[in-house]
């Protein structure tokens, strides 16, 4: 276990492997951990990193800085920290979009960025996030399929439920959808066509995007798809890293990734 004092609060995090940064954010379930087996699969070529938001995992609790702007200024600020110049980024449904406000914020210090079942409007978010609850949050939120995402069981206990409310809520006015159409690095939209959480993406929603922008949906996925289709998006994690901007295309055209929205 690591961890860093950020503006006198704990942020624990993790890293592995030797390489280019490659910086993982978690969602409202869970913490750094469910990100494990994707992080050690990509290690071999990426030095990975994952941490624990405000209220999540092993990182301090402030209800004062659970909203979006406070946990893209923590990235700046873990970056800062570790000595991370420029980084790409993989972030899960509250972690998306930290990921894309903080490229649209420093996008010279970002890569590029799969977002990870991102809310790219504020009516996409389950009204089931923005009520605190008790605090068996699988069962509330994914009933009996809870018990299948035991790297989210693990530590999602830990979470403080006025965190995924609070966050929840500062996402409901906020358009992400008009952040990225400004953005300039490749971005990699990914969701899981099961998500009881996240609605999917529908054609308006990518209309008039430019090339950088590539949507992807995995059909066997619901709202974890590095955990329930793993060895599909590790691989298609690694192609995106390794792909160069002006051939992003061609990372649609592969037949088990051929789901996509027009």
């Amino acid at each position: 276990m690591s961890a860093i004092i950020i503006d006198s609060g704990l942020i624990h995090y993790e890293a592995i492997g030797r390489g280019r940064p490659l910086i993982f954010l978690h969602g409202w379930l869970g913490s750094w951990r469910y990100w494990m087996p994707t992080m050690e699969s990509l290690s071999d070529r990426y030095r990975t990193y994952a941490f624990d938001l405000w209220g999540f995992g092993d990182s301090d609790r402030d209800a004062g800085r659970y909203d979006l702007e406070s946990y893209v200024t923590l990235l700046e600020q873990f970056m800062d920290q570790l000595g991370i110049m420029k980084a790409a980024l993989v972030g899960h449904s509250l972690g998306a979009a930290v990921a894309l406000l903080s490229a649209a914020r420093m996008a010279d210090r970002i890569d590029r960025v799969m977002a990870v079942s991102a809310p790219l409007a504020g009516n996409a978010v389950s009204k089931r996030l923005t009520s605190p609850g008790n605090s068996s949050l699988l069962e509330r939120l994914l009933g009996r399929r809870g018990a299948e995402y035991s790297e989210v069981e693990l530590e999602v206990h830990k979470t403080d439920p006025v965190a995924i409310a609070n966050s929840a809520r500062s996402l409901l006015t906020l358009e992400l959808r008009q952040r990225f159409e400004h953005l300039r690095m490749p971005l990699l939209l990914v969701n899981g066509n099961n998500d009881p959480f996240i609605n999917p993406l529908q054609p308006d929603d990518l209309r008039g995007v430019d090339d950088n922008v590539r949507p992807i949906g995995l059909n066997e996925s619901g709202h974890f798809p590095m955990l329930d289709e793993a060895s599909k998006f590790q691989r298609l994690l690694r192609d995106f890293l390794e792909t160069k901007p002006a051939d992003l295309g061609a990372l649609a055209l592969k037949e088990e990734w051929r789901r996509r929205m027009h």
